[in-house]
């Protein structure tokens, strides 16, 4: 009796700290238009921010430098999955869970969709799954341990500018616009290529 009390209260506590790591606890996900999905057990999360600062010799003294600019983030992320937690039974992917989680990885990975990543020290937007590492051994047979290396990617937005007509041009020949003038035939001439080029050497026929 006192086993099956033991075993009982060991599982209402395992519910328990679920349901309390779902309600305070920060939110490790991955959210896009492609797949959307939570951490089960976050083991790992490295954090990198770069600026790049030029640097220029000069003749006398140490190298100037001009100018700084910033890199994309970059996070890495140890992740973990298993077989036999509530989300897998929520999912009905029960025996089956690490490897669904493992396939929308890839499939994230490939579709090369940016997303949105929220970690428990920040949340990063236009993300990228540049690699994806899993080992599995006899102990880990039923789960997925991932380390996911994401990058930001920066994107810009371009916009097309309407040039003014070419009569309203000083120098339409330069600075007018590509015009389709329909179809050019070559011309036939007289003048034999021996004959350009003596004259060009010349500058009289022969």
């Amino acid at each position: 009796m006192t086993n099956l009390l033991q075993t009982g209260a060991g599982i209402a506590a395992s519910i328990g700290g679920e349901i309390v790591s779902a309600f305070f606890s920060p939110k490790r996900s991955i959210t896009s238009s492609i797949a959307s999905f939570q951490a089960y057990v976050t083991l790992d999360e490295r954090h990198h921010d770069e600026v790049v600062i030029t640097d220029h010799p000069v003749e006398q003294g140490a190298s100037i430098s001009d100018h700084a600019y910033k890199k994309p983030a970059e996070v890495t992320l140890t992740l973990a999955w298993t077989n036999s937690s509530v989300p897998a039974v929520t999912s009905l992917q029960f025996g089956n869970y690490s490897q669904f989680v493992y396939k929308n990885l890839l499939t994230l990975q490939a579709s090369r969709t940016p997303f949105d990543l929220s970690t428990g020290k920040r949340r990063y937007t236009n993300m990228l799954i540049q690699s994806i590492s899993v080992t599995t051994d006899a102990k880990t047979e039923n789960s997925l341990i991932a380390t996911i290396h994401c990058r930001e990617v920066i994107i810009v937005q371009t916009t097309a500018t309407q040039l003014q007509p070419a009569a309203n041009m000083t120098s339409p020949q330069k600075t007018a616009p590509i015009t389709n003038t329909g179809v050019k035939q070559p011309q036939a001439t007289n003048v034999s290529l021996a004959y350009r080029v003596v004259s060009g050497v010349t500058g009289q026929p022969q």
